[in-house]
């Protein structure tokens, strides 16, 4: 049985097998969640990294997590928002199949998301979680997995959103 929920949280702190990093195309550290997950996780991450060579937006690439409690870090670039006639939404939602499909294939049980794009990035908050939610809920559907997808929120604004979409 799969399940997605929202949580208003620091997904620095959660004990899932894996949490998704909103990255950018180097991998190397960031603003926002990026940048907490490598504060977080340490300096080993930054070395993992850089030897992953980058990853270009709508792409996904695993690596452990180190000090964090997740077992892997999922780094996702997510699309930067130019008025939505530029393909975002495809980018984004290739985020969160690129991510789960990574997850799949190491037969990982629940998967901690943040909101891709909608920080730095500006892709609008409502739009991003329509995408992120029915691309979850599509992949859950096809693949029975993984059991439990959180939907992290930085603030109460996004976890309305969230929770709107997901019934409560």
């Amino acid at each position: 049985m799969t399940d997605m929920r929202s949580v208003q949280a620091d997904i620095t702190m959660l004990n899932v097998d894996a949490i998704v990093n909103a990255a950018n195309t180097s991998l190397l550290g960031g603003g926002g969640v990026d940048g907490a997950i490598h504060r977080a996780a340490g300096p080993a991450l930054l070395d993992e990294c850089r030897r992953l060579g980058g990853c270009n937006a709508g792409e996904a690439k695993m690596t452990a997590a180190y000090r964090l409690p997740a077992r892997y870090v999922i780094h996702t670039v997510g699309p930067i928002w130019h008025g939505g006639g530029e393909g975002e939404a495809e980018v984004l939602a290739a985020c969160y199949r690129n991510s789960l499909a990574l997850a799949l294939g190491r037969s990982l049980a629940s998967v901690a998301f943040p909101s891709i794009s909608t920080g730095a990035y500006a892709y609008p908050q409502e739009a991003a979680a329509r995408i992120a939610v029915r691309t979850c809920a599509d992949f859950q559907d096809i693949n029975d997995a993984p059991e439990l997808i959180l939907f992290v929120c930085f603030d109460a604004v996004t976890l309305a959103i969230y929770h709107g979409l997901l019934g409560g």
